[in-house]
């Protein structure tokens, strides 16, 4: 993320404030997982906890449309009615929920569309992505660290591994922004076929209260989730 993305997300919350004794101290957290972003934010800015219906998928104005799968596409796939039971949380609803298509621009001048989506509740978040990455999957737990483990989701090839989390914080009252170590997040890269010909999927779940994530949460969501995206392909 760059300095002129952050400026950008710190003046849209200024704009925001309702006044400087309700908002000047509010912080609101910027959390990075593997490259990609999501604003957390707290108070007013959520769905109310009294609320009763989930959030349901919008995208930004900017997203770029891509094949042979969605940000959106994504999105509905991740927010399920029964999300928060595959995540444990049965008594918690999706307060947030996104799709969009993030895209990176390498030095060759060659442009890279990623979709991306992300759900967030009272206890987790979790995004799903994917990549046409031509790297397969088994060849990656070498690079992803010794707590790499392999795996296996719907007959396809997977790594599961940690990644940590780096909040960038707002002070809504005199505009600094702080940066930090946030909390872990376990992600599981997932072949998109069982063949592990090159491109993954990559599911990623973290705490709101930087507690270490549960594996099998993460693993019940995969699970679930990824044999519904248009693009899965049977094992």
């Amino acid at each position: 993320m760059t300095d002129q993305q952050i400026a950008d997300v710190a003046q849209r919350v200024q704009r925001s404030e309702k006044g400087p004794s309700e908002w000047g101290q509010a912080v609101a957290a910027l959390v990075v997982v593997g490259g990609l972003a999501a604003l957390v934010l707290s108070g007013t800015f959520q769905q109310n906890s009294g609320d009763p219906e989930p959030a349901e998928c919008h995208t930004s104005d900017d997203a770029r449309p891509s094949k042979p799968v969605s940000g959106v596409q994504l999105c509905t796939a991740l927010n399920r009615a029964d999300l928060p039971t595959l995540l444990g949380t049965p008594t918690e609803y999706v307060m947030n929920a996104s799709g969009n298509e993030s895209v990176s621009t390498w030095a060759d001048g060659t442009k890279t569309v990623t979709p991306e989506a992300e759900v967030q509740l009272s206890t987790y978040s979790v995004k799903i992505s994917t990549s046409d990455d031509d790297i397969p999957v088994a060849e990656m737990a070498g690079f992803l660290g010794k707590s790499a483990e392999n795996r296996t989701i719907g007959g396809h090839p997977a790594v599961l591994y940690s990644d940590r989390t780096i909040a960038l914080n707002f002070n809504l009252g005199g505009g600094k922004v702080d940066t930090g170590p946030g909390g872990i997040a376990r992600s599981l890269l997932v072949a998109k076929d069982s063949k592990d010909g090159g491109g993954f999927y990559e599911v990623a779940i973290w705490r709101q209260d930087d507690v270490v994530p549960d594996d099998l949460a993460l693993l019940r969501v995969a699970e679930t989730v990824l044999p519904t995206v248009p693009d899965w392909t049977a094992g």
